[in-house]
């Protein structure tokens, strides 16, 4: 079982920075596949950023690329999203994502099995 903890979403200003994180419990967190998603009011839940187990290689959704920055620290069983140049229409809540069974990135919810209860950012003009 991997239970998935997110933090640091709240109230920003346009053009404001974000730094969420992700607690994940797990012996072998190092080989997960971890993900940020996030869903805004009325839309689906949509693929924002996902690092492989070595962290060498990242995956950006386009509207996030060159903002955001997705990192993991293995020795703290942590991902983090770095959210740099924040717009409203960034507004959502994130939701951190594990991919326990398989080390290839997916950009599609079903195949992540394990899910955060999401943390709340909110972007103001």
């Amino acid at each position: 079982q991997v239970q998935l903890a997110e933090s640091g979403g709240r109230l920003v200003q346009a053009g404001g920075s974000l730094r969420l994180s992700c607690a994940a419990s797990g012996r072998t967190f190092s080989s997960y596949v971890m993900a940020w998603f996030r869903q805004a009011p009325g839309k689906e839940r949509a693929f924002v950023a996902a690092i492989r187990w070595s962290s060498l290689s990242t995956y950006y959704a386009d509207s996030v690329k060159g903002r955001f920055t997705i990192s993991r620290d293995n020795a703290k069983n942590t991902v983090y999203l770095q959210m740099n140049s924040l717009k409203p229409e960034d507004t959502a809540v994130y939701y951190c994502a594990a991919r326990v069974y398989s080390r290839g990135v997916s950009y599609n919810t079903d195949d992540y099995e394990y899910w955060g209860q999401g943390t709340q950012v909110t972007v103001s003009s």
